[in-house]
């Protein structure tokens, strides 16, 4: 019995015996065909973009350790294995997120020195240990910053691989005694090295005397040039003569110039001195070797631990580079569930995303879903609509999930597992085996149906095309009845009508439409499931000038039916989309309420604060007055029992009790009552000016100045001047600072009162607290003169910085744009306005100011 397995362009034939039960030809095939995966994975791959996120991995790893696994990186149906994986990828994104940094910058791949010092007799070069050196100092930090207990507990899957790893502390220690911090060998690594090296350094001494020697001699015979130097042939130093002399300076001749004008001679009375050093170099790479072969015997017992220390270090560099893959495409954990489905939240084609990127585009995301009632997706839509993209999405999202990629969708999505994944995508037609482009299609759903189940994601693009569309159409709807009985998992394009219908009757499929924009005639590329989309083709063929003579003949061919359908999907999709934009709308009102709720609440709770501060205040005044009159009748009954109850100073003590309690009783008349409630109201501030009659002016001709005692107008309090800013100056009574016209202040020779209850008199007190109750962030000036509103504005400017707003609102009206304009002019004078801007289009606009102050 002969089995073809189609896997994109390769066809290969099978042979089974014709007894052989067909669960196990299924079982056969089925690893089959993952094997023939394995053989040809850039087919699969390259299809769904996949190939290009292996390439970008590989771009972020910064070792061959880490491109091995990147190598190795294959799919996983197993739920742990992926949900470790991802793990592994989530945490190492969180540290790169944090403040914490995990070096891998020092890898090396000494596998292969490794895997040669495994030979008795064989040695590591220096080179190669001072590499091992630096890797091992990678894995010790590694370790190490795994160590705290905090750590652990957050990034348990990678503290757990970096345990895995021993960074060799004694073999380390090793290496350090022999090779310096430049990777050169030591010195004192051996006394008997330290000899040679010591000797090498005294011939170089002698040598060179020596051959200065002869050098002065040649020059004052005319046989060197003055600026003649010695220079180094075969590890030999020689001297630059010219051929006329070389017969007369004695020596050896090692070699000459290219273009035959210079000899270099070695003198004779460095032969000897040369022999030596070249001796004493001999010995010393000798030593050098004997001490390196002594390290290498330490390491040899140690070479398979290492090479499982080194692969996981790889992993961790691996594990590195998807994190920062994830983090540039700005992926998420998903809940990764142990079943089949998908749900799926602002799902992205990573490859389309850095595509769209680097053009400065955005692209539109994905929203899917793929459950037991909502297994088949069919999606269909005008040509260039994003079928096609959706499929692929749909693929390599699934594919980088379960090949333990960090997938590109959101957090609230959930990850289904797949036992396998098929694709029939693109033309895969072969001239060599005979197959057509729907022949090649056949074949491929002829495999689905054969090994399909349950447990299989199947991506099937242009369902049904490529041959006759009637006949096609009811082939694709057996197809699809077939797979939808198999309980598959799909998502599937087409244009074909008939499979729309079988959508809208079938339990288990749905359709999905791609969205178009009739009013600009342009793809939206969004996916809407619940029902099918219209091709457009009417719309687009008048889009493209064709003449409407064709276009009426092809509507009368096609029918009324297909006419009217195609209409029905077009005002389907427009009213879906108005139905969309009113609900955003909505949200977006009802999130705008929400905070203008939350401020209003967060405002309320403020003013309630105060409020009880205020009350708390004046019970604290009212508690000093008690004190104070009870101190002064004590002082009252002292001074009769002390004068013994004369008649005359008891009568004055009387009279002074007396004045006491009247100017107690007239304070009391002039003041609030504190247990009385607040006013619901502040009555509106009259925005005339005062003219200058009518303003108390400031005694005396000078200007105030800070420190200055001022009363204000009505008011007998003293307060002190801290600032002249302008028109105004702030000042201080007692412990309440608060801005003043200079026009309201009198300069006065009183004196403060001291203590913080009786800088403020009640009513001023009272005035500012019924102020500062109901005061609202907003003020109406539209109607007003120039004058008056600005009047209005710098009072109303001036009370909310007094009472701590950091925004505020103006109404002015847009108009001729004068008051804008006036009002704008004055917030440039005042100090505590930080900025300020129109309000937001949809609440106003440039009829409405925004201040934001200090």
């Amino acid at each position: 019995m002969r089995e073809n397995l189609i896997f994109s362009n390769h066809k290969i034939t099978f042979f089974f015996a014709n007894s052989a039960p067909r669960r196990t030809k299924n079982t056969i095939l089925g690893f089959l065909y993952y094997l023939c995966a394995m053989i040809y994975p850039e087919n699969f791959e390259s299809k769904i973009g996949f190939d290009t996120i292996r390439r970008e991995i590989e771009r972020r790893c910064v070792s061959p350790l880490g491109l091995a696994w990147c190598d190795s990186m294959a799919f996983s149906a197993v739920h742990a294995e992926v949900v470790a994986m991802l793990e592994r990828v989530d945490e190492f994104l969180s540290i790169l997120q944090s403040r914490n940094e995990l070096a891998l910058n020092q890898i090396f791949d000494m596998r292969a020195a490794l895997k040669s010092a495994a030979a008795p007799g064989s040695y590591i070069t220096a080179e190669q240990f001072f590499q091992i050196q630096r890797s091992l100092a990678t894995v010790k930090d590694v370790r190490r910053f795994f160590e705290p207990e905090e750590r652990t507990k957050a990034y348990p899957r990678l503290a757990h691989l970096a345990r895995g790893m021993n960074d060799q502390p004694e073999l380390t220690a090793e290496i350090a005694q022999v090779l310096d911090k430049f990777g050169n060998v030591k010195d004192n690594a051996s006394p008997e090295l330290y000899a040679l090296r010591t000797s090498l350094q005294s011939l170089t001494a002698s040598l060179t005397g020596i051959m200065r020697r002869v050098m002065a001699q040649a020059k004052q015979d005319g046989l060197l040039d003055n600026d003649a130097q010695p220079s180094v042939r075969d590890g030999r130093l020689v001297l630059p003569v010219a051929p006329m002399h070389k017969r007369k300076l004695r020596g050896i001749v090692h070699d000459e110039s290219a273009s035959g004008k210079t000899v270099f001679i070695e003198p004779e009375q460095i032969v000897e001195a040369n022999n030596r050093i070249r001796e004493t170099e001999a010995d010393i790479a000798r030593e050098i070797i004997r001490i390196l072969t002594a390290l290498t015997d330490q390491v040899r017992p140690l070479v398979p631990e290492m090479l499982d220390t080194y692969d996981l270090l790889g992993r961790f560099d691996f594990i590195r580079a998807k994190a920062l893959f994830a983090r540039d495409i700005d992926a998420q954990m998903p809940t990764v569930e142990p079943k089949p489905g998908l749900e799926w939240y602002h799902a992205v084609h990573p490859t389309l995303l850095l595509s769209l990127r680097e053009q400065g585009k955005e692209v539109v995301p994905l929203n899917i879903t793929l459950d037991e009632n909502q297994r088949i997706v069919l999606i269909s839509g005008p040509n260039a609509g994003g079928k096609s993209v959706c499929l692929k999405t749909v693929g390599v999202v699934q594919y980088m999930a379960q090949c333990g990629v960090m997938p590109a969708l959101h957090d609230n999505s959930h990850v289904g597992i797949f036992d396998k994944i098929f694709i029939d995508i693109g033309d895969q037609q072969s001239i060599e085996d005979d197959l057509s482009t729907y022949s090649s299609h056949l074949q491929n759903m002829k495999f689905f149906i054969n090994h399909s189940d349950s447990h299989t994601l199947m991506l099937i693009d242009e369902f049904g095309s490529g041959t006759e569309p009637q006949i096609g159409g009811a082939i694709a709807q057996a197809i699809l009845e077939k797979f939808n009985s198999r309980q598959v998992y799909s998502v599937i394009t087409t244009h074909y009508q008939n499979l729309k219908h079988f959508a809208e009757q079938a339990e288990g499929i749905v359709n999905g439409a791609m969205l178009y924009d009739r009013g600009r005639m342009q793809p939206l590329f969004q996916l809407s499931i619940g029902y099918p989309g219209s091709s457009f083709a009417i719309e687009i063929a008048r889009k493209i000038g064709l003449d409407h003579d064709v276009i009426d003949k092809a509507a009368e061919i096609v029918g009324s039916d297909y006419i009217n359908m195609d209409r029905y999907l077009l005002d389907l999709v427009r009213d879906r989309r108005y139905w969309q934009n009113k609900r955003r709308d909505i949200r977006q009102k009802e999130k705008r309420l929400d905070d203008l709720l939350e401020q209003y609440n967060g405002q309320i709770d403020s003013l309630a604060e105060q409020r009880r501060a205020i009350i708390h205040q004046a019970k604290a005044e009212a508690r000093q007055i008690v004190e104070t009159s009870n101190a002064r009748i004590e002082q009252t009954i002292r001074s009769i029992r002390e004068t013994q109850a004369e008649k005359e100073k008891t009568k004055e003590v009387r009279r002074q009790l007396e004045e006491f309690k009247q100017r107690l009783e007239g304070e009391a008349d002039s003041e609030h009552d504190v247990t009385a409630p607040l006013p619901k109201k502040r009555q509106p501030r009259s925005p005339r000016r005062k003219t200058e009659a009518e303003r108390p002016q400031p005694t005396g001709n000078a200007p105030l100045q800070p420190g200055d005692n001022v009363l204000l107008e009505g008011q007998q309090t003293v307060g002190t001047v801290i600032a002249v800013e302008g028109k105004s100056a702030v000042v201080a009574f007692g412990v309440l600072k608060t801005r003043v016209e200079l026009g309201k202040l009198t300069r006065t020779m009183k004196k403060p009162a001291s203590g913080k209850a009786s800088s403020v008199s009640r009513a001023t007190s009272d005035d500012i607290r019924d102020r500062q109750l109901h005061f609202k962030p907003e003020i109406d000036v539209r109607g007003m003169r120039g004058d008056e509103a600005l009047q209005a504005i710098t009072y109303f400017i001036d009370d909310a910085i007094q009472f701590d707003h950091k925004r505020v609102r103006i109404l002015h009206g847009t108009g001729t744009g004068a008051l804008r304009q006036l009002l704008r002019q004055y917030l440039d004078t005042v100090q505590g306005v930080r900025s300020y801007h129109d309000e937001h289009v949809q609440f106003g606009g440039a009829g409405i100011t925004v201040v934001n102050l200090e």
